[in-house]
Protein backbone atom coordinates (compact mmCIF):
# COMPACT_ATOMS: atom_id res chain seq x y z
CA UNK A 1 0.00 0.00 0.00
CA UNK A 2 1.27 3.48 -0.63
CA UNK A 3 1.98 6.49 1.01
CA UNK A 4 -1.32 8.11 -0.66
CA UNK A 5 -3.13 4.84 -0.02
CA UNK A 6 -2.40 5.16 4.01
CA UNK A 7 -3.43 9.00 3.96
CA UNK A 8 -6.91 8.05 2.19
CA UNK A 9 -7.46 5.48 4.88
CA UNK A 10 -7.21 7.91 7.44
CA UNK A 11 -9.84 10.50 8.85
CA UNK A 12 -7.46 13.44 9.38
CA UNK A 13 -7.67 15.81 10.52
CA UNK A 14 -9.52 14.53 13.52
CA UNK A 15 -12.27 16.54 14.65
CA UNK A 16 -13.22 18.73 17.60
CA UNK A 17 -16.19 18.92 18.89
CA UNK A 18 -18.26 20.87 22.02
CA UNK A 19 -19.04 18.12 24.78
CA UNK A 20 -20.96 19.62 28.03
CA UNK A 21 -20.57 17.26 31.21
CA UNK A 22 -21.78 17.72 35.19
CA UNK A 23 -22.84 21.02 33.87
CA UNK A 24 -19.23 22.28 32.83
CA UNK A 25 -18.12 23.01 29.25
CA UNK A 26 -15.45 20.87 27.32
CA UNK A 27 -13.93 20.20 23.19
CA UNK A 28 -13.13 16.96 22.66
CA UNK A 29 -10.25 15.57 19.73
CA UNK A 30 -11.84 12.99 18.29
CA UNK A 31 -8.70 10.80 18.14
CA UNK A 32 -10.91 7.99 18.41
CA UNK A 33 -12.42 8.51 14.87
CA UNK A 34 -9.39 8.31 12.74
CA UNK A 35 -9.54 4.91 11.96
CA UNK A 36 -11.19 1.75 13.62
CA UNK A 37 -7.99 -0.05 13.57
CA UNK A 38 -5.77 2.09 15.43
CA UNK A 39 -7.07 3.31 19.03
CA UNK A 40 -6.59 7.24 19.16
CA UNK A 41 -3.42 7.88 20.27
CA UNK A 42 -1.84 4.19 19.14
CA UNK A 43 -2.23 5.92 15.78
CA UNK A 44 -0.06 9.04 16.64
CA UNK A 45 2.51 6.89 18.38
CA UNK A 46 2.82 4.68 15.24
CA UNK A 47 2.30 7.27 12.93
CA UNK A 48 5.98 6.74 11.40
CA UNK A 49 5.64 3.14 10.85
CA UNK A 50 2.92 3.76 8.51
CA UNK A 51 5.08 5.36 5.86
CA UNK A 52 7.92 2.92 6.18
CA UNK A 53 8.24 0.83 3.15
CA UNK A 54 6.96 -2.83 3.62
CA UNK A 55 10.04 -4.40 2.76
CA UNK A 56 12.19 -2.76 5.55
CA UNK A 57 11.26 -4.65 8.68
CA UNK A 58 10.10 -8.04 8.39
CA UNK A 59 9.11 -8.89 11.77
CA UNK A 60 7.56 -6.58 14.60
CA UNK A 61 8.40 -7.22 18.36
CA UNK A 62 6.17 -5.70 21.07
CA UNK A 63 5.57 -6.89 24.91
CA UNK A 64 2.90 -6.05 27.35
CA UNK A 65 -0.32 -6.72 28.46
CA UNK A 66 -2.58 -9.67 26.98
CA UNK A 67 -5.58 -6.89 26.63
CA UNK A 68 -3.74 -4.11 25.42
CA UNK A 69 -4.83 -1.65 22.58
CA UNK A 70 -1.20 -1.06 21.33
CA UNK A 71 -1.52 -4.82 20.98
CA UNK A 72 -4.50 -4.92 18.57
CA UNK A 73 -3.06 -1.38 17.13
CA UNK A 74 0.51 -3.43 16.34
CA UNK A 75 -1.61 -6.47 15.21
CA UNK A 76 -3.12 -4.61 12.82
CA UNK A 77 -0.36 -2.90 11.55
CA UNK A 78 1.89 -6.16 11.07
CA UNK A 79 -1.16 -7.73 9.08
CA UNK A 80 -1.04 -4.78 6.81
CA UNK A 81 2.56 -4.59 6.12
CA UNK A 82 2.50 -8.41 5.70
CA UNK A 83 5.08 -8.43 8.52
CA UNK A 84 5.38 -11.73 11.57
CA UNK A 85 3.98 -10.17 14.85
CA UNK A 86 5.55 -11.23 17.88
CA UNK A 87 3.98 -10.39 21.43
CA UNK A 88 5.20 -11.07 24.56
CA UNK A 89 3.11 -11.57 27.69
CA UNK A 90 3.29 -12.49 30.95
CA UNK A 91 1.79 -15.90 31.70
CA UNK A 92 -1.92 -16.37 31.17
CA UNK A 93 -4.81 -17.39 33.19
CA UNK A 94 -5.55 -20.67 32.05
CA UNK A 95 -9.78 -19.51 31.57
CA UNK A 96 -8.25 -16.89 28.68
CA UNK A 97 -6.07 -19.35 26.84
CA UNK A 98 -9.08 -21.17 26.35
CA UNK A 99 -11.59 -18.98 25.67
CA UNK A 100 -9.85 -15.81 24.02
CA UNK A 101 -11.83 -12.54 24.23
CA UNK A 102 -11.31 -8.42 23.32
CA UNK A 103 -8.01 -7.14 22.20
CA UNK A 104 -6.57 -10.70 22.88
CA UNK A 105 -8.65 -12.45 20.60
CA UNK A 106 -8.61 -9.86 17.93
CA UNK A 107 -4.70 -9.96 17.71
CA UNK A 108 -4.55 -13.52 17.39
CA UNK A 109 -6.88 -13.65 14.94
CA UNK A 110 -4.71 -11.34 12.80
CA UNK A 111 -1.97 -13.94 12.94
CA UNK A 112 0.16 -12.38 16.15
CA UNK A 113 2.41 -15.11 17.64
CA UNK A 114 2.10 -15.03 21.61
CA UNK A 115 4.89 -15.69 23.76
CA UNK A 116 4.14 -16.57 27.43
CA UNK A 117 7.03 -15.47 29.97
CA UNK A 118 7.04 -16.49 33.63
CA UNK A 119 6.84 -13.13 35.66
CA UNK A 120 10.04 -13.38 37.01
CA UNK A 121 11.95 -13.68 33.55
CA UNK A 122 9.91 -11.42 31.84
CA UNK A 123 11.58 -8.26 31.94
CA UNK A 124 14.99 -10.23 31.47
CA UNK A 125 13.58 -11.60 28.31
CA UNK A 126 12.86 -8.72 26.61
CA UNK A 127 15.84 -7.09 27.51
CA UNK A 128 17.08 -10.01 25.77
CA UNK A 129 14.82 -9.81 22.55
CA UNK A 130 15.07 -5.87 22.39
CA UNK A 131 18.98 -6.59 21.89
CA UNK A 132 19.26 -9.56 19.84
CA UNK A 133 16.48 -8.00 17.30
CA UNK A 134 17.80 -7.69 13.78
CA UNK A 135 17.81 -5.21 11.12
CA UNK A 136 15.02 -6.33 9.80
CA UNK A 137 13.35 -6.44 13.18
CA UNK A 138 11.00 -3.34 14.09
CA UNK A 139 10.84 -3.53 18.38
CA UNK A 140 8.52 -0.77 19.57
CA UNK A 141 8.72 -0.57 23.39
CA UNK A 142 5.48 -1.25 25.37
CA UNK A 143 2.43 1.04 24.84
CA UNK A 144 4.63 2.43 22.14
CA UNK A 145 6.47 4.34 24.65
CA UNK A 146 9.49 5.21 21.84
CA UNK A 147 11.04 8.44 20.28
CA UNK A 148 9.41 6.80 17.39
CA UNK A 149 6.07 8.35 18.11
CA UNK A 150 7.67 11.64 18.42
CA UNK A 151 6.68 12.86 14.90
CA UNK A 152 3.16 11.41 14.88
CA UNK A 153 2.22 13.57 18.29
CA UNK A 154 4.09 16.07 16.88
CA UNK A 155 1.19 16.09 14.17
CA UNK A 156 -1.93 15.85 16.75
CA UNK A 157 -0.16 19.28 18.55
CA UNK A 158 -0.08 20.91 14.91
CA UNK A 159 -3.98 19.68 14.75
CA UNK A 160 -4.57 20.96 17.96
CA UNK A 161 -2.65 24.92 17.36
CA UNK A 162 -4.57 25.11 14.32
CA UNK A 163 -7.88 24.65 15.54
CA UNK A 164 -7.28 26.99 18.44
CA UNK A 165 -5.88 29.59 15.64
CA UNK A 166 -9.24 29.19 13.98
CA UNK A 167 -11.06 29.75 16.85
CA UNK A 168 -9.37 32.33 18.17
CA UNK A 169 -8.14 30.97 21.25
CA UNK A 170 -4.97 31.53 22.75
CA UNK A 171 -4.63 30.15 26.22
CA UNK A 172 -6.69 27.03 27.34
CA UNK A 173 -5.89 23.57 28.74
CA UNK A 174 -5.44 19.97 26.74
CA UNK A 175 -6.08 16.99 28.92
CA UNK A 176 -4.70 13.54 28.30
CA UNK A 177 -4.46 10.65 30.62
CA UNK A 178 -0.99 8.85 30.83
CA UNK A 179 -0.16 5.05 30.73
CA UNK A 180 3.47 5.30 29.47
CA UNK A 181 3.08 9.05 29.59
CA UNK A 182 4.37 9.86 25.86
CA UNK A 183 1.30 11.78 24.15
CA UNK A 184 1.22 13.63 27.01
CA UNK A 185 5.23 14.46 27.54
CA UNK A 186 4.85 15.11 23.65
CA UNK A 187 2.13 17.11 23.12
CA UNK A 188 3.75 19.50 26.11
CA UNK A 189 6.87 19.40 23.68
CA UNK A 190 5.66 20.92 20.51
CA UNK A 191 2.44 23.10 21.99
CA UNK A 192 2.83 26.71 22.48
CA UNK A 193 4.16 27.77 25.95
CA UNK A 194 0.97 29.40 26.67
CA UNK A 195 -1.00 26.04 26.86
CA UNK A 196 -1.83 24.61 29.53
CA UNK A 197 -0.95 20.51 28.91
CA UNK A 198 -2.38 18.14 32.11
CA UNK A 199 -2.56 14.42 32.71
CA UNK A 200 -3.13 11.73 35.34
CA UNK A 201 -1.40 8.56 35.75
CA UNK A 202 -2.73 5.46 35.37
CA UNK A 203 -0.35 3.50 35.49
CA UNK A 204 1.51 3.64 39.23
CA UNK A 205 2.23 7.09 40.04
CA UNK A 206 3.62 10.41 39.52
CA UNK A 207 6.87 9.38 40.70
CA UNK A 208 6.64 6.50 38.08
CA UNK A 209 5.14 8.72 35.18
CA UNK A 210 7.93 11.37 35.92
CA UNK A 211 10.82 8.95 35.51
CA UNK A 212 9.21 7.57 32.00
CA UNK A 213 8.94 11.04 30.98
CA UNK A 214 12.63 11.57 32.03
CA UNK A 215 13.95 8.44 29.78
CA UNK A 216 11.61 9.44 27.11
CA UNK A 217 13.05 12.85 26.70
CA UNK A 218 15.20 14.57 29.85
CA UNK A 219 15.05 17.89 28.12
CA UNK A 220 11.63 18.16 27.02
CA UNK A 221 9.27 19.88 29.52
CA UNK A 222 6.95 18.29 31.67
CA UNK A 223 3.30 18.63 31.60
CA UNK A 224 1.07 19.17 34.76
CA UNK A 225 0.36 16.25 36.56
CA UNK A 226 -3.46 16.15 37.98
CA UNK A 227 -3.01 13.42 40.77
CA UNK A 228 -5.25 14.09 43.75
CA UNK A 229 -6.16 10.20 44.28
CA UNK A 230 -4.59 7.15 45.43
CA UNK A 231 -2.66 4.85 43.53
CA UNK A 232 -4.63 2.16 42.17
CA UNK A 233 -3.18 -0.94 40.39
CA UNK A 234 -3.61 -1.26 36.91
CA UNK A 235 -6.93 -1.87 35.33
CA UNK A 236 -8.41 -2.91 38.76
CA UNK A 237 -11.55 -2.16 39.42
CA UNK A 238 -13.27 0.38 41.07
CA UNK A 239 -16.83 1.03 41.65
CA UNK A 240 -16.12 5.22 41.16
CA UNK A 241 -14.43 4.85 37.71
CA UNK A 242 -17.38 2.46 36.48
CA UNK A 243 -19.89 5.12 37.58
CA UNK A 244 -17.82 8.00 35.93
CA UNK A 245 -17.36 5.93 32.46
CA UNK A 246 -21.29 5.06 32.66
CA UNK A 247 -22.06 8.57 32.88
CA UNK A 248 -20.07 9.68 30.84
CA UNK A 249 -21.61 7.06 28.25
CA UNK A 250 -24.81 8.51 28.99
CA UNK A 251 -23.41 11.71 27.33
CA UNK A 252 -23.30 10.07 23.85
CA UNK A 253 -19.42 9.41 23.73
CA UNK A 254 -18.30 5.72 24.70
CA UNK A 255 -14.57 6.28 26.55
CA UNK A 256 -12.53 3.62 27.42
CA UNK A 257 -12.95 2.27 31.01
CA UNK A 258 -9.34 1.96 32.14
CA UNK A 259 -7.66 5.51 31.07
CA UNK A 260 -10.62 8.09 31.05
CA UNK A 261 -12.25 7.36 34.14
CA UNK A 262 -9.19 8.72 36.79
CA UNK A 263 -8.58 11.83 34.12
CA UNK A 264 -11.75 13.01 33.91
CA UNK A 265 -12.21 12.53 38.07
CA UNK A 266 -9.74 14.33 37.99
CA UNK A 267 -10.58 17.14 35.19
CA UNK A 268 -13.84 17.96 37.25
CA UNK A 269 -11.90 18.46 40.61
CA UNK A 270 -9.51 20.44 39.41
CA UNK A 271 -11.59 22.38 36.84
CA UNK A 272 -12.40 25.81 38.28
CA UNK A 273 -8.41 26.86 38.25
CA UNK A 274 -7.64 25.66 35.26
CA UNK A 275 -7.32 27.68 31.83
CA UNK A 276 -10.30 27.42 29.77
CA UNK A 277 -11.40 26.22 27.15
CA UNK A 278 -10.10 22.33 28.23
CA UNK A 279 -9.55 20.25 25.02
CA UNK A 280 -9.94 16.41 25.86
CA UNK A 281 -7.72 13.86 23.40
CA UNK A 282 -9.92 11.07 23.08
CA UNK A 283 -7.21 8.38 23.07
CA UNK A 284 -9.92 5.82 21.70
CA UNK A 285 -9.05 2.40 23.66
CA UNK A 286 -13.10 1.76 23.42
CA UNK A 287 -11.79 -2.18 22.25
CA UNK A 288 -11.11 -2.80 25.64
CA UNK A 289 -14.67 -2.19 27.36
CA UNK A 290 -15.24 -5.33 26.17
CA UNK A 291 -12.62 -7.52 28.91
CA UNK A 292 -12.85 -4.77 31.22
CA UNK A 293 -16.85 -5.08 31.61
CA UNK A 294 -16.16 -8.92 32.20
CA UNK A 295 -14.00 -8.02 34.84
CA UNK A 296 -16.23 -6.23 36.40
CA UNK A 297 -18.96 -8.37 36.63
CA UNK A 298 -16.42 -11.16 37.68
CA UNK A 299 -14.87 -9.07 40.43
CA UNK A 300 -19.00 -8.05 41.25
CA UNK A 301 -17.71 -4.48 41.39
CA UNK A 302 -21.31 -4.33 39.14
Amino acid sequence: MGIGDWKKSFSLPSPVEPFRFQGRDFFLKRDDLIDPRFSGNKFRKLQTLFFIPSNRYSRLLSYGGAQSNAMLSLAHLAAMKGWRFDYYVKRLPSWLKAEPTGNFAAALGLGMHLHEVATTEFYETVERVRKEAEESDCFVPQGGADAIAEAGVEALADEITAWALEAGIERFTVATPSGTGTTALFLRKFLPPSVTVVTTPVVGDAQILKAQWQKLDPNAPQPKILDGRSKWPFAKPRREFYEIWRELSHSGVTFDMIYAPKMWLALLKAYEALPKPILYVHSGGVSGNESQLKKYRFKRVI
